[in-house]
């Protein structure tokens, strides 16, 4: 999901996992065991999930059927529908109530999430103390919100036999009481009717909603969490039944809809599912064109810009039904407008016995040329790239829609939000940006189809387990479509928000998150990509992360079972690193502070006591000495050369007898593999380097060494993670080079893999640091500068349109 964040609550919970709680509390000295297993931290394995992080033997999750009919007001922009919902209970309990889900009640005055939203503006208290701003968009969002009654409207909520059954509604979510309590095994039908006022998208910032088009008169209608949903009931936590605030989804059961959606006769509808009744909703040469799209090289427009346009410009009163069918879905998200263009192409994967997939688009003439060159390849593209680290896309269709939603993704249907923009010679372009905007968010939302739309994840929960992997994947995808568009999964991206101090785990729920973005989406993509490409490796990396995909497609994982599952899969034990990357704001900083280079102490003072004259000799003078011989001065000994013994004709180096024979009972004493080993040492005379590294981040990762040589030759090495286990603060490490391989200088992650934040203490010796000469004049103040009223309102307005985007 990329969206515009709605205001959302700003409490903030505590987080459900603190892995630091499975720390060995100690009384003697600081050391910290950075790769103990993850221990408590982790549920214990069961019958239902086990200790390879696979579905257990009993693994099991409720099945939730549904049949809709829904018709859509547009002058009234509300929606009237009816449903009956079959509910099967695989649990091993008898349930008494159902839950659930009623996320439009999330824009009543009374929410949660209402109740507790703030805005970005801050006092500014003392003697010039400021009032607080609000933004013209915040404005609008309480004027929409005040003119307009929102929420469900609930009736006639019955069992299968007509007797009604007692409801509570709490906040965004609605408990059933079950006239008879529901056995492990059984079903139990009920049908209920509601209706609700849809929300204007860009007034309010919502995942879904209507988009007005002044010029022509029409809307686009986005409907998602548009219909009473059961709540998921699993086997680590019961009733999900966490209030819906904004920012953590949802969390859903898999089932099978039949939905009837009646709408104006002119609109196009694109929905969750297989259009069933084609001959009563498409002309004949639209039929024929969705027949040619099959087996089209480029998409083939079924419905033309021209009969869009005509669309526009007449308008019915009339309407029509458009039926849906779709089957192993966790929810139904439809798009409905007269304004839409719809192209297509089948795509046929794994062979021709695996069934075709239609990708399609569907965008208002706003949409253009964008739209029309890049929206459905992209969509083919995510799926040729997905299905090589997952399975086969598994469902009959897949499509982009253009709206006002940013980006947000449904079973089968994805909501997408760039466009051309119109010149004022009447013509339509588009920038460099909304390109790559476009092309980016069609394969992230595409993505989500197969993360969480059928790897069932728990989205109220864990934004990470769909935001984080789907951004890993599309990072992917998005660099074998064109890597010079900066995709924001390298290492180098998350930098600045690693030694932030306003972070949270990214095992944090997901309406506590400071910074959404980067928590949810950056941070673990980048993890993901340091795994696979540093620590494991693409090919050990690739069958673990497949494996996991296969095991809980169309099942419900949890982060332990992610964890548990790459683990077990590539044979390495990583709890070292989800602990740092998933459980901590723990950064890398790993600085190489010295590098001694050593010399073999031989004991023979033949051929220690020359290269130690060399040594010295080497040192820079005294400049005592230097200064006295410019002066003149005589030496006492040069004066007195009649006077001289032994030690005036031979300095500290010379060898003597005593040297000699202390050496010869030095290796008269040697044990016969002392001396082997003694003596291959002096025949090789290497060079010896010790290189001192400090983590300085707390967050312990493979050292990985380029180390440069004075014969200009370089050498990468890996040092892995596991170097710091008995010192997680300090390490030495030992090269050893030949003779003629002097070593010149050594770098740390010399190609930014890791996320380093700090690469100028990765250098010995140390660099000069590059940087460049910022020019500027001071403005002086004369006086008090009245500044147009209107420029401080777009100032504002820029800067809370910013700090409401959810960013990836």
């Amino acid at each position: 999901m990329l969206k515009k964040l709605s205001i959302i609550a700003a409490i903030m919970l505590p987080l459900t996992l603190n892995v630091n709680a499975s720390a060995i509390s100690q009384t003697k000295g600081d050391f910290e065991d950075k790769f103990r297993q993850l221990g408590q931290a982790l549920p214990t394995p069961n019958v239902y999930r086990n200790a390879a992080g696979e579905p257990g033997a009993q693994y099991w999750q409720q099945q939730v059927d549904y049949k809709i009919k829904a018709k859509l007001d547009e002058k009234k922009r509300r929606i009237t529908a009816s449903q009956s919902v079959n509910y099967k209970n695989n649990s091993p309990d008898t349930l008494k109530y159902l839950w659930l889900q009623l996320d439009q009640n999330i824009y009543k005055s009374d929410s949660i999430s209402e109740l507790t939203s703030t805005i970005s503006s801050k006092l500014h208290p003392g003697p010039d103390s400021k009032p607080a701003k609000i933004s013209l968009d915040k404005l609008r969002r309480q004027q929409f919100m005040s003119d307009n009654e929102l929420g469900y409207t609930l009736a006639k909520i019955k069992d299968s036999s007509g007797k009604a059954l007692q409801t509570t509604v709490v906040g965004t979510l609605m408990r059933i009481d079950l006239n008879k309590p529901l056995k492990p095994g059984n079903s139990v039908k009920f049908s209920m009717d509601y209706a609700f006022n849809i929300v204007e998208e860009d007034a309010v910032g919502s995942r879904s909603g209507y988009e007005h088009f002044e010029k022509d008169g029409n809307d686009i209608f986005l409907l998602a969490q548009w219909f009473p949903r059961l709540a998921a009931y699993t086997d680590y936590e019961a009733w999900t039944n966490k209030a819906f605030l904004g920012s953590g989804e949802f969390t859903l059961e898999f089932g099978n809809y039949d939905v009837e959606l009646t709408v104006p006769a002119d609109h196009i509808v694109s929905a969750t599912g297989e259009l069933r009744n084609e001959t009563s909703v498409l002309t004949k040469a639209q039929r024929a064109r969705l027949v040619r799209a099959k087996t089209a090289k480029r998409p083939v427009f079924i419905v033309t810009e021209e009969e869009a346009l005509r669309n526009e410009k007449e308008g019915t009163s009339d309407t029509k039904t458009w039926k849906f069918k779709a089957q192993k879905v966790r929810d139904f998200a439809w798009a409905s407008s007269r304004k839409f263009i719809w192209d297509a192409k089948g795509y046929q994967q794994g062979g021709d016995e695996q069934p075709l997939v239609m990708a399609m688009s569907f965008f208002p003439k706003e949409g253009g040329k964008l739209w029309e060159k890049y929206s459905t390849e992209s969509i083919v593209h995510t799926m040729e790239v997905y299905s090589r680290f997952s399975f086969d896309y598994p469902y009959p269709v897949a499509q982009s829609v253009n709206g006002p939603v940013g980006g947000m993704e449904y079973p089968m249907i994805t909501f997408n939000g760039p466009r051309t923009e119109l010149q004022d010679d009447g013509s339509r372009t588009y920038s460099q940006a909304e390109k790559r905007f476009l092309i980016g968010v069609v394969i992230h939302e595409i993505g989500h189809i197969y993360f969480p739309m059928i790897v069932n994840s728990d989205e109220r929960q864990w934004t990470w387990m769909d935001e984080g992997l789907n951004s890993f994947l599309d990072g992917i995808a998005g660099r074998e479509w064109d890597p010079s568009i900066p995709w924001g999964v390298e290492a180098r991206d998350i930098v600045s928000y690693m030694k932030s101090e306003n972070q949270v785990p990214v095992m944090t729920q997901s309406d506590s998150i400071l910074q959404f973005g980067p928590n949810a989406y950056a941070k673990p993509a980048v993890a993901l990509n340091i795994l696979r490409e540093v620590i494991l490796g693409r090919e050990l990396f690739d069958f673990a992360f497949k494996e996991y995909a296969q095991r809980w497609k169309y099942k419900r994982p949890t982060p332990s079972d992610f964890f548990r599952t790459i683990e077990e899969a590539s044979g390495v034990d990583l709890d070292w690193f989800w602990r740092g990357w998933f459980y901590s704001t723990d950064h890398v900083d790993i600085s190489i502070d010295k590098v001694y280079k050593l010399r073999l102490s031989t004991k023979n003072p033949d051929i220690d006591y020359g290269r130690l004259r060399q040594e010295e000799l080497a040192k820079p003078s005294s400049q005592f000495v230097v200064k006295n011989k410019a002066e003149g001065r005589e030496l006492w000994v040069d004066k007195n050369q009649d006077i001289s013994d032994f030690y005036d004709d031979n300095d500290r180096f010379t060898v003597t007898n005593k040297e000699r024979n202390a050496y010869q009972k030095f290796i008269k004493g040697l044990k016969p593999w002392e001396k082997r080993t003694l003596e291959r040492a002096i025949k090789e005379d290497k060079n010896y380097y010790v290189l001192e590294f400090s983590n300085l981040g707390g967050l312990v990762m493979p050292i990985l060494l380029q180390l440069t040589y004075t014969d200009g030759t370089i050498q990468n090495q890996y040092i892995p993670a596991e170097i710091w286990r008995r010192s997680p603060k300090k390490v030495q490490k030992l090269i050893i080079t030949d003779k003629n391989k002097e070593l010149k200088d050594v770098s740390v992650d010399a190609s930014w893999l890791t996320a380093d934040i700090d690469v100028e203490n990765n250098y010995y010796p140390r660099r000069i640091i590059p940087s460049r000469i910022e020019l500027f004049k001071e403005k002086k103040e004369k006086g008090k500068v009245h500044r147009d009223i209107m420029q401080d309102i777009k100032t504002e307005f820029k800067k809370d349109e910013k700090d409401n985007k959810d960013e990836k």
